[in-house]
């Protein structure tokens, strides 16, 4: 394999492909990156058995073929030469080594045979659409807070997207839950999607598609079969295995009958439970909420720092109330919230909350309270 490829679009690529190769590899070819040049188009491809992503960059091909790298040295390298540079790529199988030349800098990296890089298979995909760009970024974005990281519970280290009923016709519909919080947000769904499985897309892969979507096109056709989902762009594709187990019957945690409203100036809201969750050092982070008509009053009492109160305005209806939940996830739920303003709906202190955001109808939060 010989080629000239350009330093930046080299980068670019390589950016897409590295981070999904994991530091340390008990198998060497995952520590490494494919190579594949043909057409004047250089191929590359990381996997750590459960994500695959490729990408391509223009190159001048002068003798064509297929090699692997290690993923982060190349990528450290590449970062490292000077913009605007022209990088020589120069394989000879014969002696396992892949010489690198810009200007005056040469390397040399160990290869291995591309036969010994593993692929996902490509078919298998019951069903298939086309998405925008922005609209999947939401769906991730709005949920992804709520992945559990207890490892005991698999089924929630992921987010849930699938297709269901909603009110003017079928959603494709994100959830995400710890099982202390619930984050669900929806979009209708695209042409193709209706009859889609349900699947559990991993942490890593939702972490990885974002970096992608960032630099892709308008629009992302997504594939989905029952033990895979595949995100493909102009350039880029994901392709990730994803989690196999039952994910819980969400829609039974959200409430629908919660009376007591509080309507509260979210930045303020936000702010105010950044301030006084400074004197909180316990695990849990607790901030009592104490509602009394155009009072909200916020409480953090820790016996080792201290005392912490704030009270703001807010617009509550009901009978006086107080309720504690965790300052994180309070603060984690406020910044989701898109429009000025923020809609909570109680109905007593042991009960799960409902957030809602009043800019967003298609996006919703549950949280569940603590004792204070």
């Amino acid at each position: 394999m010989k080629l000239n490829i350009e330093r930046a679009a080299l980068l670019k690529a390589l950016n897409h492909v590295q981070s999904v190769v994991e530091r340390r590899n008990t198998i060497p070819i995952l520590a490494n990156v494919l190579m594949d040049a043909r057409d004047d188009v250089l191929r590359l491809a990381a996997t750590d058995l459960d994500i695959e992503i490729s990408d391509m960059a223009p190159a001048q091909v002068s003798r064509p073929g297929a090699i692997t790298a290690p993923a982060h040295t190349l990528y450290e390298i590449v970062k490292k030469l000077p913009e605007g540079g022209q990088i020589v790529f120069d394989a000879n199988p014969q002696d396992s080594r892949l010489t690198l030349a810009c200007g005056r800098s040469r390397f040399t990296l160990p290869i291995l045979p591309a036969a010994d890089f593993p692929i996902m298979r490509a078919e298998g995909f019951s069903a298939s659409f086309t998405i925008d760009r922005g609209d999947l970024a939401r769906l991730f974005d709005k949920t992804r807070f709520a992945i559990s990281t207890e490892e005991t519970r698999f089924y929630l280290n992921g987010v849930f997207l699938h297709v269901t009923g909603g009110k003017t016709g079928p959603v494709l519909r994100s959830v995400a839950t710890d099982g202390h919080r619930l984050a669900l947000a929806e979009i209708l769904a695209p042409a193709g999607g209706e009859h889609m499985p349900g699947v559990i897309v991993p942490r890593k892969t939702v972490v990885e598609l974002r970096r992608l979507l960032d630099d892709a096109d308008p629009e992302v056709q997504v594939s989905v079969s029952e033990q895979k989902v595949r995100f493909t762009t102009a350039r880029t594709t994901l392709t990730s295995k994803v989690i196999d187990g039952a994910f819980p019957d969400y829609a039974r945690v959200i409430p629908s009958k919660n009376g007591r409203i509080l309507k509260v100036e979210n930045r303020a809201f936000a702010a105010a439970v950044d301030r006084v969750a400074t004197i909180s050092a316990d695990k849990s982070r607790s901030v009592k909420l104490a509602l009394d008509g155009d009072r909200l009053t916020l409480t953090v009492n820790n016996p080792d720092t201290g005392v912490a109160t704030e009270e703001i305005m807010s617009d509550y209806g009901s009978d006086p109330l107080e309720i504690g939940f965790n300052a994180r996830y309070l603060l984690d739920v406020a910044s989701q919230i898109e429009g000025d303003e923020a809609q909570f709906e109680f109905s007593d202190a042991a009960s799960p909350t409902l957030v809602r955001d009043m800019k967003d109808a298609h996006a919703l939060y549950v949280l569940m309270p603590l004792r204070v």
